[in-house]
């Protein structure tokens, strides 16, 4: 894949990065990973590395078929203690799991969503987070799709009426009732009394495409995808957060024949389905309480 990145967080985790800088000499990647567990989660990438090395795939530096060096870009979450242990995180073998599980799905098949992979220790402005993802087809047959981890130490949730951030972007969102409101505050503000506040946070995505596009073009998509992160957190970007935004595209499509203008319809897709998959994350996350902490989920307090 053709691939880059924009890292806006003041605080990012990230292995492999500096490659993706179109006047570096890479040109393509084998892989993208995301992780919990803030810098010793990186480790995971060294799984996913050895996995591919084993096949061959990679950057060819020596003669041999295995004389390869896979890049494999990475960034991770901060979530460490969240599950009582600040000791658990994701290693190497987790890793190797994550991408032989990745290369047995089907094409097409369904994402996981919620409190997986890199969102199992997700939290984002208090209330649970995890993993969303959101996709279209454009009218030129182009398709557009975002995946997030969703871990802002910002607000998710407007607190005058309880509706998502992220939903007042898609026409008119359903507002929760007065009453309903007042509750989900009530038990919120509770739940919060027993957590130390999050203060080292990171909202993560990728935004990929089928479409042809050059590793500045590539880059161009991962910054405006960050607009999609401001339209569902409040704050973002902040010096404790280490948001970053991975592009990928596959090239299988070209570009419509109106060149710069055709790609305004993949950047504005870009941070249309990054807010739609914070969404989709927060919605999909389930309540956490344990000895780590005690974070409601959004549906748990408004409803779906």
């Amino acid at each position: 894949m053709t691939a880059a990145v924009d890292v806006r967080g003041g605080g990012p985790g990230t292995k492999e990065t500096d490659a993706l800088d179109p006047r570096n000499v890479v040109q393509r990647i084998d892989a993208v990973v995301l992780t919990g567990g803030s810098a010793y989660g990186l480790d995971s990438a060294s799984g996913v590395m050895a996995w591919l090395e084993e096949r061959g795939r990679g950057v060819r530096v020596g003669p041999e078929p295995r004389h390869v060096v896979p890049v494999v870009p990475a960034a991770c979450v901060f979530d460490l203690g969240r599950g009582g242990d600040f000791g658990a995180r994701p290693d190497a073998a987790t890793g190797r799991a994550a991408v032989a599980a990745a290369d047995a799905s089907a094409p097409g098949a369904p994402v996981a969503e919620g409190c997986v992979g890199a969102g199992t220790g997700a939290v984002s402005g208090g209330f649970k987070g995890g993993i969303g993802t959101a996709s279209t087809v454009l009218g030129s047959g182009i398709t557009v799709a975002a995946l997030a981890v969703a871990n802002a130490v910002g607000a998710v949730v407007d607190p005058e009426t309880g509706v998502l951030y992220g939903e007042l972007f898609r026409g008119r969102p359903a507002y929760p009732a007065a009453e309903v409101h007042s509750a989900a505050q009530r038990r919120f503000a509770e739940a919060a009394e027993k957590n130390t506040p999050p203060s080292l946070n990171t909202t993560l995505a990728v935004v990929a495409t089928d479409a042809e596009l050059s590793r500045s073009q590539a880059q161009k998509l991962a910054g405006t995808a960050h607009d999609g992160i401001a339209r569902a957190v409040r704050p973002v970007h902040l010096l404790n957060d280490g948001d970053t935004v991975f592009a990928l595209a596959t090239g299988a499509r070209p570009l419509p024949s109106e060149g710069p203008v055709a790609l305004n319809e993949v950047l504005a897709a870009g941070a249309d389905l990054v807010t739609r998959a914070i969404v989709r994350a927060i919605r999909a996350a389930e309540p956490v309480a344990g000895p780590g902490g005690n974070w409601p989920s959004y549906e748990e307090l408004y409803g779906s």
